[in-house]
């Protein structure tokens, strides 16, 4: 369950990361990360992972109760980094600028929702974060997260976040693609 991220936020980021990988990223090169697909960046508040279908339609209404109580806001990316360190990178991203407490609130609320359903409650707070890849131990991807701290040092993306959206993962040649299954805006009742 995410928030998704504008149009022209993703294709700027897109620019980002190609200019990162020194190379196009929808086919992985040797030595390269695992590149999220441009056309399915999203702020993720909860993974669920493997999931029936039958739980859709209850999912769906958990995602629509909670943004029916959540109001549109802005949401800025703007620096760099890696989890679990640069040094060790695992997960390279962006940051979250101005957003950020109302990405955790929505998280907190989704959370809440999704107890009420059996699952069991998160149990570390949101970091928010946009992932852009995934270095799986790629040699040099130290270099790649000291790259991208430098290149988003100065990044100011913003966009109203005004949806809210349970994705489906597919997942086998290239990268993820995300299937958007239920959306629900942000304040509406």
């Amino acid at each position: 369950m995410a928030v998704p991220v504008a149009d022209e936020v993703r294709e700027a980021v897109g620019r980002l990361m190609e200019q990162l990988a020194g190379a196009p990223i929808d086919v992985r090169g040797p030595g390269q990360p695992r590149w999220v697909s441009i056309d399915g960046l999203h702020l993720t508040l909860r993974f669920l992972g493997a999931t029936p279908d039958v739980r859709v339609d209850e999912l769906s209404a958990a995602v629509a109760a909670t943004a029916r109580e959540a109001a549109p806001f802005r949401v800025e990316l703007t620096g760099g980094g890696a989890f679990p360190t640069a040094q060790h990178p695992r997960v390279l991203w962006i940051g979250i600028g101005a957003g950020e407490a109302e990405l955790v609130d929505l998280a907190r609320r989704l959370n809440g929702e999704l107890q009420r359903l059996g699952w069991p409650p998160e149990d570390r707070p949101l970091a928010a974060h946009l992932t852009l890849a995934r270095t799986d131990g790629v040699p040099g991807s130290d270099e790649k997260a000291s790259r991208l701290i430098e290149l988003a040092r100065d990044v100011r993306l913003t966009w109203q976040a005004d949806s809210l959206v349970l994705y489906k993962s597919h997942q086998g040649h290239g990268p993820t693609r995300y299937e958007a299954l239920v959306e629900a805006r942000l304040g509406a009742v």
